[in-house]
Parts: C-alpha cells; structure tokens; sequence
C-alpha cells in the first residue's frame, strides 16, 4: 500500500480517534483528583474508579454512533462486536496513579485491523499532552497552547548507549525475568522506571530507547504500538513476536530490537531470528 493511499484510508478514522479522546478527557480530568471519587476493586483485584467507567461508556456511545459495524475491546466492558476492524481502549491507563492523585495517567485508543494496531491515540490531559499517529500520516505530539510536532524515535545504535524503561521490577519478577532486567540493567547506559503509556511516548519522542513489560492486555499497548511504529520503532512481544495478544511487550526504538531482544534471551540472536 503506497503512503497516499494508506494517509487516505486511515484519515477519518485518526480523526474520529482524536474526537474520542477529547470525549474522554472530558469525563477523566474533572474527576482526577477529586475528593468524592468512587473506587471499587475488580475480580482480578485491580482498581476501577467511576471515571474509568464514564470515560470508556463515552467513547463507546460515539463509536456505536459513528461505527456501528466496528468492533470494540474495553478494558472495562469487554468485547463487542466484528474483530475485523476493533477499536481498543483503555480509558484510564495509570489508574492507581489517577486515583492516588499522581498525574502519570491517560487515556489510549487504538483501531486495529486484523490484529494490528494502525491508528493510536494517547492522551495525558494531567499533563497537558497528546500523542497521536496513523499510517502515511505520520506520529506526533501535542502539548497545550501549542503547535503540534512530528515525533521520531532516536538513532541510538548501541546498548552501551541505550536508555531504558522497564516498568517494574515486581512485574519481571513475577514473570520469571528478574535475572534479566539485572543483566540488562548492568549493560545499558540508563534504566528507569517511568512507567504504563508515558513509556512508550517517550520512546516515540527519541528520549529513551526501549520499554519492556508483562502481564498487559491488548488495551494496554495497542495505541502505544501505533504510535512507536508509525514513529521509526518497532513494538513485539518479549519473545520477539509482532502480536497485541503476547501478554507481554518490548518496545525499542527498531535499530536495537534484535540487539535487545538477543540480550534479554541471553542468545547470540534472538529468539525470532534464530527460527526463522
């Protein structure tokens, strides 16, 4: 698919992203921080707060207006139906960021096609920035009261040099990978915490090199993956699979994916090259 065609069959559909999202800031902002928000656990034992549930009915009331025939994945009310094409949403990422007033929370919406997320929407109204993209239309970001700006992962060619994000340490614990975030963690130039979808935008802005992490859903990583593709990167699962359902996820800026997947599977190449 040429770059003109790919701008022209995803257009309407960023722009309908970028309309949900500013549905969504509309019911997450005036509830962050707010001395009477309602917070329950679910049946996994994660937070839900009742700006979680309004921002996810918000953009789903927009989406059975204006797509009907599109599916949707919500972390809060599940799926619905053709997967076709699906929009995922994770109407607040960082929700126990949101609710102990931390402002490292936003909202991600992505519309996949067969699996693959193409268009990315994630907003950080706390912050005041937005980050969006889509094929032929290029990856950018927003903050407010300013000109957008195109995005562009770094050019990093070296672990030596590279800056990394691993998201938690009970996270690689929990999944076995401990041993390897310490070698990691010895090998890279910086390792950092910052933690759920700014990750992500940041790796799509150049300022760090890799994000890698376990136990996530499609909702947690669909838009973040559009976003750094479209940006210059590359975003697999940690075994080097290009899947959203892998349960896991590393990130990279593209030079170093095989580099950094080589390192973490303690391979002379990575798991993905070596079955090919």
């Amino acid at each position: 698919m040429s770059e003109t065609r790919a701008a022209a069959d995803f257009q309407s559909d960023l722009d309908l992203a970028l309309r949900l999202a500013d549905a969504a800031d509309g019911q997450s902002l005036p509830r962050f921080d707010a001395a009477d928000l309602s917070v329950s656990l679910k049946a996994d034992r994660s937070h839900v707060t009742d700006a979680d549930l309004a921002t996810e009915r918000a953009i789903r009331e927009i989406l059975q207006a204006e797509r009907p025939e599109d599916g949707i994945l919500g972390e809060e009310f599940g799926t619905s139906g053709d997967a076709h094409r699906q929009w995922i949403i994770d109407p607040i990422d960082g929700t126990a960021n949101f609710l102990r007033g931390v402002p490292m929370w936003g909202t991600m919406i992505s519309l996949a096609v067969d699996g693959v997320a193409r268009v990315g929407v994630v907003s950080m109204p706390a912050l005041g920035r937005r980050w969006w993209a889509a094929p032929g239309l290029g990856a950018w970001a927003a903050s407010t009261d300013a000109e957008p700006r195109p995005i562009r992962v770094s050019d990093v060619a070296s672990l030596d040099d590279a800056s990394v994000s691993f998201q938690s340490i009970a996270q690689w614990d929990e999944a076995g990978h401990l041993d390897e975030l310490i070698a990691l963690s010895r090998r890279v130039w910086r390792d950092r915490a910052y933690g759920d979808v700014f990750s992500y935008m940041m790796l799509a802005e150049g300022r760090i090199d890799m994000v890698a992490e376990f136990d996530v859903k499609e909702y947690d990583i669909a838009a973040a993956f559009a976003i750094v593709a479209e940006a210059g990167g590359a975003a697999t699962a940690y075994d080097g699979t290009a899947t959203l359902s892998g349960r896991s996820a590393l990130a990279t800026n593209g030079v170093l994916h095989e580099a950094f997947l080589a390192q973490l599977h303690g391979a002379a190449e990575p798991p993905a090259a070596a079955a090919r």
